[in-house]
């Protein structure tokens, strides 16, 4: 959808291009979430679960983005 919004606004072919780059890389650190989160949810309540995601998304894309880096992909 971001995609198509992005091509009808006339953005550059490189714009789009690099949106849906970005977007990939940024979408695997948080992938551990979606694992924790429904364990955690019953143990600790919405607002802790929600904030230990968080936490662990936030971990999980530092430890990615300095990973990467040895790559060639600069996410910070």
């Amino acid at each position: 959808m971001t995609l198509v919004w992005l091509y009808l606004e006339n953005q550059p072919a490189t714009k789009i291009a690099n949106h849906a780059w970005y977007t990939f890389w940024y979408v695997v650190p948080t992938l551990p979430m979606f694992l924790v989160f429904p364990i955690l949810l019953p143990r600790l309540g919405f607002w802790l679960t929600l904030f230990v995601s968080a936490v662990l998304t936030i971990v999980c894309f530092g430890v990615f983005a300095l990973m990467m880096r040895r790559f060639g992909v600069v996410l910070l």
